[in-house]
């Protein structure tokens, strides 16, 4: 598990999303760094999905797909998960 300093890299796609989704790179960094719950992507081998609880938006789960294959680690997309609410 990496540590509070994780350096991230953004793809066009997660920046767009990030933007049009109002989501602050503070909470994906968070999700990153101390996730409350990761899993591997069932379709890629190479994406995680990072889950984080984000208080600052009435609890709401973030979801953040990750490659953990590149370094630095590549945040490919970010959206908050209405599937998960209640499940963390």
């Amino acid at each position: 598990m990496p540590s509070e300093s994780i350096r991230l890299e953004f793809t066009r796609h997660a920046i767009h999303a990030m933007t049009e989704r109002g989501i602050s790179i503070k909470w994906v960094e968070r999700a990153a760094a101390s996730p409350a719950l990761r899993v591997p992507d069932p379709y890629d081998s190479e994406i995680e999905r990072f889950f984080c609880k984000i208080p600052e938006q009435d609890g709401r789960i973030l979801r953040v797909a990750v490659n953990t294959h590149a370094t630095p680690w590549r945040v490919v997309s970010a959206f908050f998960d209405r599937a998960m609410r209640g499940k963390l």
